[in-house]
């Protein structure tokens, strides 16, 4: 079994300390010397304190280090980075000694797909992605599930039948979410409207790095009437659950971890009326445990709605008044009587 090597005086915690300050585009620069140094994680554009994705990785990463007493690096993608980019992180990691290395985000795939294959002793994994190699595990997740549920909170609590969405971009992984919140709206309430808009189009990750962006689309949207937004764009979603706590009557939908209990979004909270929410943290402490208990997860690791992979929060208190119908949707997609699409066509 390996095992990540152990942080056992004060002396290594304090330079273990040092390394695990997030990097704004940092590379590595320690010479390999052979010393298994802990968890790389190598985060999406807003990295670590982004309110959402990145910020459940960093939760998982955290856990991690602290309950199975290992080292760690992180390093955070800069805004408009290319793929040659992305690629040095992996290796600066890899290089550095640091196994297992992360990747958060499906833009990494390219870049793990080059590491893993010259890296073959290296244990990758990539949040969101499927590269089919030995040495690279698959953190994938049925988000359009949980969307479908925020879908029919929207449609359930939405005055003015018209509800909004906001993507970081409009690529495949985004659209997932799209496609499951219009299809809970409309089987919910076939009346309702539904607006869609991308913060970036095509894979350009910038688009989920921009909240004052995020709040700009927002407002456009509550200014058309539009009185529930639900946003699935990183970091510019915080400006999309800014704009509608500024306007009574309205509401937001969070992502990816619970955004009601985000300190940073505390001011917003009481407008935030629920969360989509994927348990990314789970999905990274699995994988790194798995590793240290010699029993790592292979392949494309898939986390459901059914397995509590993702799931809708209740935070609040302000669904509580239709959680039946939410819970009466949910046993329908976990049963199969409901097949949530994972793509929107609109």
């Amino acid at each position: 079994m390996r095992r990540v090597t152990r942080i056992l005086t004060a002396g290594i915690a304090t330079a273990s300390l040092a390394f695990t300050a997030t990097a704004c585009g940092e590379s590595s620069t320690e010479a390999s010397s052979g010393e298994n140094k802990g968890i790389g994680l190598s985060y999406d554009e807003g990295g670590r304190g982004d309110h959402s994705f990145n910020d459940s990785a960093a939760k998982g990463y955290d856990k991690a280090k602290k309950e199975l007493k290992l080292g760690g690096k992180e390093i955070t993608a800069k805004t408009g980075e290319t793929e040659a980019d992305r690629y040095q992180h992996l290796a600066d990691l890899a290089d550095a000694g640091y196994n297992p290395v992360i990747a958060v985000g499906f833009a990494y795939a390219p870049s793990v797909t080059k590491a893993a294959k010259k890296y073959k002793d290296v244990d990758f994994a990539i949040v969101d992605a499927v590269v089919d190699l030995p040495n690279v595990t698959s953190l994938v997740f049925n988000e359009h599930e949980a969307s479908y549920l925020a879908g029919v909170a929207a449609a359930l609590k939405s005055k003015s039948d018209h509800i909004g969405f906001i993507g970081g971009t409009d690529s495949v992984l985004i659209k997932k979410f799209a496609g499951g919140f219009e299809q809970g709206i409309k089987d919910t309430n076939p009346k309702a409207k539904l607006d869609v808009q991308w913060v970036k189009e095509g894979n350009d990750t910038a688009g989920f790095g921009q909240p004052d962006r995020g709040k700009e689309i927002a407002e456009g949207m509550l200014a058309r009437d539009i009185d529930v937004v639900y946003s699935a764009a990183g970091a510019s979603g915080s400006g999309a659950i800014e704009a509608t706590a500024k306007k009574k009557g309205t509401w937001s939908i969070g992502v990816d971890g619970d955004q009601y209990n985000s300190e940073p979004l505390a001011p917003y909270k009481n407008s935030i009326l629920t969360s989509a929410v994927k348990n990314v943290d789970v999905a990274v402490y699995n994988f790194v445990k798995s590793i240290e208990d010699g029993k790592k997860l292979t392949g494309v690791q898939s986390f459901t709605l059914e397995q509590g992979g993702v799931s809708l929060s209740y935070s609040g208190g302000f669904i509580d008044d239709i959680k039946p119908k939410i819970e009466e949707a949910q046993k329908k997609i976990s049963d199969g009587t409901i097949k949530v699409t994972d793509t929107y066509k609109g």
